[in-house]
């Protein structure tokens, strides 16, 4: 095995550690949430994809959400805790297969800095209960600028 192979190999199971061990927010333990659960209230509550989306980091796959269309005036809530995130009136078609909003809700979300993947982002996560949302990118329309590009299975949406 040459240098070049072994970096490559190495760089690649890093990013497979990163991608298949469970994530920070499902070992919380001295959680600072307002709203925590164990590892297994966490999957009796949610789906086996929900759990892998919400609190492993996971994605769905694009175009696959039912609310990538929904257009009916109201608000999307945390699937893990029912805490109003996104406004109907910030969300609009980004084509890029996922539901996105160009605002959140005051005080409803955080973000962290996720280096996976060999690139650099900004994750998007509920601040009551830190369930992995999706991602936000500075592509966005105005007034902000920002696209808040989420995964549809970690919302609920509640027509007004």
């Amino acid at each position: 095995m040459n240098r070049r192979h072994f970096l490559v190999t190495a760089a690649c199971a890093a990013a497979a550690a990163k991608y298949f061990s469970p994530s920070l927010i499902a070992q919380e333990a001295g959680s600072t949430f307002e709203v925590v659960y164990t590892k297994e209230e966490w999957q009796a509550k949610l789906t086996n994809f929900e759990y892998k989306v919400m609190r492993e980091e996971g994605t769905e796959r694009p175009g696959s959400s039912d609310l990538l269309d929904e257009k009916r005036v109201g608000v999307y809530d945390c699937k893990g805790c029912d805490l109003p995130l996104y406004d109907s009136s910030t969300k609009y078609d980004s084509r890029t297969g996922w539901p996105s909003f160009y605002q959140s809700l005051p005080n409803a979300v955080e973000t962290k800095a996720d280096n996976s993947f060999f690139m650099s982002r900004t994750e998007v996560h509920c601040r009551r209960c830190g369930s992995h949302l999706g991602h936000i990118f500075n592509d966005g329309p105005q007034p902000t600028g920002k696209r808040h590009c989420l995964n549809g299975v970690s919302l609920v949406f509640r027509p007004a």
